[in-house]
């Protein structure tokens, strides 16, 4: 019976071992569940904050083409003035070239001719007078609004 008393003190130290490993074990379940747990919410947060990040540069590229598309549109106006502005610039310097040979050709007249100052009834001398240069062709100023079209600045440009 001795051995019987040994057996049955032999199974309950078994037994109390299996209870502490099962207990051991469910806690390492526990933990492991737990830490399974953080890590998915982990996931999900760093999930969560990656969509947040994408929404938020959707967000600035939109702003950005926005930006982009209003200053193409910018450009595109300030491209036409200034082709606008070169036209004048050429039709007023050919306007200047031709009023400078006038002036030219005139004053190389005017050696050749008499000039005769004229009076006023208080017997002030006047402007000069050149022979040949009282008709409206004649006179430089004139010549420049002949089949000319005035230049004006277009309302859009003054915005700038």
């Amino acid at each position: 019976m001795a051995s019987s008393s040994g057996n049955s003190s032999q199974i309950q130290n078994s037994g109390s071992e299996e209870d502490l490993m099962d207990q051991r074990k469910r806690k390492r379940m526990e933990s492991n569940r737990e830490s399974a747990r953080r890590s998915r919410m982990r996931k999900q947060k760093h999930l969560d904050d990656l969509t947040d990040q994408i929404n938020q540069i959707k967000k600035d590229n939109a702003q950005i083409l926005t930006t982009i598309t209003v200053t193409t549109q910018q450009f595109v106006h300030v491209e036409a003035d200034n082709s606008v502005l070169r036209a004048q610039i050429g039709e007023l310097s050919q306007r200047l070239d031709y009023l400078n040979e006038i002036i030219n050709l005139n004053l190389m007249n005017s050696n050749s001719s008499s000039a005769t100052a004229h009076c006023n009834d208080n017997g002030v001398t006047g402007l000069f007078e050149f022979e040949n240069h009282h008709d409206f062709v004649n006179n430089p100023w004139n010549l420049m609004f002949i089949n000319q079209q005035p230049i004006m600045a277009a309302t859009e440009m003054l915005q700038y």
